[in-house]
């Protein structure tokens, strides 16, 4: 009675969402995996990616924190791919450093988002390039080498309610990159955090082999990384979930579905 009309329905894209001819189990590892609705839109985007792919993806829910070293390889055993999903606190990030670890080392299919990519930080620290007891100062205040640390305007916050890096931000896209395949030169992508890469590490992380593949505009907050040598191990500081749509996918999420396709 509100005169809005017939909702419209495209039986097209139905279609392409529910019949997939290649179907693939992507693991979610977060510490809320049994409230679903916690990852909807990393579900729904990696839905458009596989609907313009002709996949199906079955999600495969992992809580990390019963995830540890000697046990991450039967959790993630079968899957095409892996995502560590935004996040926060000390519960359930071993496991996540543990799950991002096997990625890395078996050439599983990796894409880290927000914490994820900090925690990929973390743990390429402490395992490629050497600094023992790296982690993010969020988990570890004393932590001897805090490569994941709070951004500096947010170092003298007290009342930290509605202080974070927030909203849309340009990224500038390396030259050469994977991420400039993707996105071009620039790109535009949601934020929402107040951690951030430590720039005193950059240099020592990059020198043992992670690229850094987009950054601010001031070139001083790390917003995406990758790993070149990887069949895919992409990671961003950003929420691209959040403007990926059915007909334009965003661009992470489509080739991080195609390299698991592969």
């Amino acid at each position: 009675h509100f005169g809005f009309g017939e909702i419209p329905y495209n039986s097209c894209w139905e279609n392409r969402l529910d019949e997939g001819d290649k179907k693939l189990k992507i693991a979610i590892c977060g510490k809320y995996t049994s409230l679903g609705d916690s990852y909807a839109s990393v579900i729904e985007a990696l839905d458009h990616a596989g609907a313009n792919l002709g996949a199906k993806i079955e999600p495969l829910w992992i809580e990390t924190t019963d995830v540890e070293k000697d046990n991450v390889a039967h959790k993630l055993m079968g899957v095409d791919g892996v995502i560590v999903p935004g996040g926060f606190g000390s519960r359930g990030s071993e496991g996540k450093i543990s799950v991002i670890g096997h990625c890395r080392e078996k050439n599983v299919p990796f894409l880290g988002l927000c914490y994820g990519m900090q925690l990929a930080v973390v743990d390429y620290a402490r395992n490629v390039a050497g600094l023992q007891g790296a982690n993010s100062s969020e988990i570890e205040p004393s932590t001897i080498h805090p490569v994941i640390d709070l951004l500096p305007e947010q170092k003298n916050v007290v009342d930290k309610g509605a202080t974070m890096r927030l909203g849309g931000y340009d990224i500038n896209v390396k030259s050469g990159s994977q991420a400039e395949s993707i996105y071009g030169n620039i790109a535009r992508l949601r934020f929402r955090h107040r951690w951030e890469v430590n720039p005193e590490y950059i240099e020592k992380l990059k020198d043992a082999g992670l690229v850094f593949s987009g950054y601010s505009a001031d070139e001083r907050i790390m917003q995406i990384l990758e790993l070149p040598n990887h069949k895919f191990f992409m990671a961003t500081q950003a929420h691209p979930e959040l403007t990926s749509k059915l007909e334009r996918p965003d661009g992470l999420f489509f080739n991080f579905v195609k390299s698991c396709l592969n």
